[in-house]
């Protein structure tokens, strides 16, 4: 019984930290896009119908964007959706 609570710990642990790297992930994505467009957050929330403070938790991963927020970001950049998902090779 022991070893069960334990495992499904350690999943849930595990499942949380991938989830914050995914996070984390696309939110550097979108600063580097961002960043190549040479626009500031607030012109970028301008652009998308974002605010601007949830520019910045999308991009510290401190927010969970939605599939419809995530396409609006892909429309503006010029994406399909999982080019927006694609690491830029410099």
């Amino acid at each position: 019984m022991i070893l069960i609570v334990c495992s499904v710990i350690v999943y849930k642990k595990y499942h949380k930290a991938m989830k914050e790297q995914i996070l984390i992930e696309f939110g550097q994505r979108i600063r580097q896009l961002r960043h190549k467009h040479k626009l500031s957050q607030e012109q970028l929330a301008e652009k998308t119908g974002f605010h601007r403070t949830y520019i910045g938790m999308i991009e510290r991963g401190e927010r969970n964007p939605s599939l419809l927020n995530i396409k609006k970001f892909a429309d503006f950049f010029g994406f399909e959706l999982k080019g927006l998902f694609e690491n830029e090779k410099t």
